[in-house]
């Protein structure tokens, strides 16, 4: 059997201290596609962080992990839900790929492993993203995962000096094993 976390162009892996230069990379990429706008942060506070990840006790429905290539072991993005109600059985989750790595599959394959976790062996029974409605490779790549749209938060965020729609997008645990298989 192969690993539950190892798809066939990348593996997800917990955050090390050393992809703190990767995580700058990839919050960097998004404030170029208009997805985050923060002041700036030091290259220590992103250290930090990937410090306090690596360090981190683990849980099993909010955590983040590295998307990382197996052809090159280059971490080229992160994977993560950040909220989760097991009480009433959602949870949120987000992906990003650095930029010089997207449009290579990367993205889906590392939504379908955290998915089937999140599904098949936590038992969640929705997943939810919010995305920026600008953002239309993002909406396409949750089309293509079988996600669907349920709403629209109309001017919900100001960001980049405009107000802007989210669209909300989700999936049933059940719609996600008529799509992808509930095994590794």
């Amino acid at each position: 059997m192969t690993s539950f976390w190892v798809g066939k162009r990348i593996r997800l892996r917990g955050i090390e201290p050393d992809d703190a230069p990767a995580l700058m990379r990839f919050a960097e990429d998004e404030e170029r596609l208009g997805d985050l706008l923060h002041p700036p942060r030091s290259a220590e506070s992103y250290r930090v962080r990937a410090q306090e990840q690596a360090a981190a006790k683990p849980d099993s429905d909010r955590f983040q992990l590295a998307v990382e290539a197996l052809d090159t072991r280059e971490t080229v993005g992160a994977v993560g839900s950040h909220h989760a109600d097991a009480r009433s059985g959602w949870f949120e989750y987000g992906v990003t790929i650095g930029a010089e790595h997207r449009r290579k599959g990367y993205a889906a394959e590392a939504a379908v492993l955290l998915l089937r976790f999140m599904f098949a062996e936590q038992r969640y029974h929705k997943c939810q993203v919010r995305i920026f409605a600008h953002n239309e490779a993002s909406l396409a790549l949750h089309r293509r995962l079988g996600f669907i749209e349920e709403g629209r938060l109309r001017e919900h965020v100001f960001l980049a000096g405009r107000h802007r729609d989210v669209v909300i997008m989700g999936m049933l645990a059940g719609e996600f094993g008529q799509l992808h298989s509930m095994t590794a």
